[in-house]
């Protein structure tokens, strides 16, 4: 199993960026739980979005809600975030981590929770 974050770079303050989570020898349809993870230096990572369960419920952290979205797109067995609104505080690297069971959205925002990670795409928001 192996998941492939991307789509980070260097972005303007009050840009956007879209990152991917692209997932091979594992299914990131309705049935898995989702969620973007990031940690900027000196901080401690944190759960910014998941999307879980068959109805795609999905969780933002105080931090990103309305400024950033998550989505699935079972064809191409990716999972995106579209990032919009960039300031400083979005400087970090973004982690994707998915796992089989169908967490709800209480729970999954724990990176215990995942079994499968991704190596992480740098976003570095310049002012």
């Amino acid at each position: 199993v192996q998941l492939q974050a991307s789509g980070g770079g260097l972005v303007q303050f009050g840009g956007r960026v879209r990152l991917s989570c692209a997932a091979s020898g594992f299914s990131l349809d309705k049935k898995a739980s989702v969620a973007w993870f990031r940690q900027a230096p000196g901080k401690e990572r944190e759960a910014i979005s998941c999307i879980t369960s068959r109805l795609g419920t999905t969780y933002y952290s105080d931090s990103v809600k309305g400024r950033f979205i998550i989505s699935r797109d079972s064809a191409q067995n990716t999972v995106y975030l579209q990032m919009m609104n960039l300031n400083s505080e979005d400087t970090a690297v973004y982690f994707c981590a998915a796992d089989s069971r169908q967490w709800i959205i209480g729970v999954a925002g724990q990176a215990s929770r995942y079994d499968y990670w991704g190596q992480g795409t740098q976003v570095t928001v310049s002012s």
